[in-house]
């Protein structure tokens, strides 16, 4: 079904993005389920995970990997370090130090080298035996790291990355949260915008999907476009219309068409790290929200940036505490 009317609302005050909207009481809201079929879904999240990645990961925030120390992380059952040589530019490498495998997430990093603590031994963007540093790109917001034996496809050279504003007129953060699931499950999450008001109605108001893709859509129609309010208090909110797209088999990306803050995206990444003790898959949702607007006075808003960012992380993981239990059901109940 495709509408090709905006979200609207009553302004609060001339010029004010702000609108005040009817909404429903919980319970009274339409129910969504008819709508959200779960072939529909599951067809669109088969489609995405088909779509070729370049063996590409996300490991982490850009800023997460500052020049002054390494940073860890296990991907897919692989243990990295990530650090910064002396010119600032992304490296990453095995986690073990190829002398006696001692842990180098607790390196020293002098001169953009790593400094094992062990021993001393100093290692760069050289291969040193078996010890090979990977792929790494840093896109400004995130850090990617390529791991060929584990994807499995062909390489690529860049990560498949959605359309973002320009980051100089944006503000940029990012949320990290891990959770008992697959990427897949993550990803269905995202591909199923109906749950949206029901499942989070402190944070949304009248949600309708006013385009689904059908079972068997082509490329050019395999988006799900939303229109909702954002809710701030009560009935007052900011309405949108929002497309949801799936780039490649780890990331759903939702642009903002129409409404206040056009051109901003919200990418969800689901990064695979390995099993816990009882064997359980772990993955990490990593959100990158990168907002803009056309108004005048958001690009001397970037300036306060800092100040934003930790409210944009605590929106984030309030929406993700819930969904991550919703991908966990999913998740359990399939291996259940």
């Amino acid at each position: 079904m495709r509408s090709s009317e905006s979200p609207a609302g009553r302004p609060l005050r001339r010029g004010l993005p702000v609108r005040r909207v009817r909404r429903p009481r919980w319970a009274d809201q339409p129910g969504t389920w008819r709508e959200a079929s779960p072939d529909l879904i599951d067809a669109a999240l088969r489609r995405a995970t088909a779509r070729p990645s370049g063996n590409w990961f996300v490991l982490a925030a850009s800023s997460e990997i500052p020049r002054e120390r390494p940073f860890g992380r296990t991907v897919a059952g692989v243990e990295l370090v990530a650090w910064r040589n002396s010119e600032g530019v992304l490296r990453v490498g095995p986690g073990a130090c190829p002398h006696l495998g001692a842990p180098l997430a607790q390196a020293r990093v002098q001169c953009g080298q790593l400094v094992c603590r062990w021993h001393g031994m100093r290692l760069d963007e050289t291969t040193r035996g078996r010890w090979a540093p990977f792929p790494a790109h840093d896109d400004g917001v995130l850090a990617w790291v390529r791991l060929d034996r584990v994807g499995g496809e062909s390489p690529r050279q860049r990560p498949v990355l959605p359309p973002r504003p320009p980051l100089d007129e944006s503000i940029a953060a990012v949320a990290s949260m891990p959770g008992r699931c697959e990427p897949q499950d993550v990803v269905a999450n995202r591909l199923d915008p109906w749950h949206g008001s029901w499942f989070h109605p402190y944070s949304f108001m009248n949600l309708r999907v006013a385009d689904a893709p059908s079972v068997v859509a082509s490329e050019d129609d395999d988006h799900f476009d939303v229109d909702v309010t954002f809710r701030l208090a009560g009935s007052v909110g900011v309405p949108v219309r929002a497309r949801f797209t799936a780039p490649e088999p780890r990331t759903v990306a939702m642009h903002i068409l129409d409404g206040e803050g056009a051109g901003s995206v919200v990418e969800t990444h689901a990064t695979p790290l390995g099993r816990d003790r009882h064997g359980r898959a772990l993955t990490a949702v990593i959100e990158a929200t990168v907002a803009h607007s056309d108004r005048p006075g958001f690009r001397a808003s970037t300036a306060v940036a800092p100040a934003v960012r930790p409210v944009m992380r605590w929106a984030a993981r309030r929406l993700w505490r819930d969904d991550l239990a919703y991908a966990e059901r999913r998740y359990s109940l399939r291996h259940r």
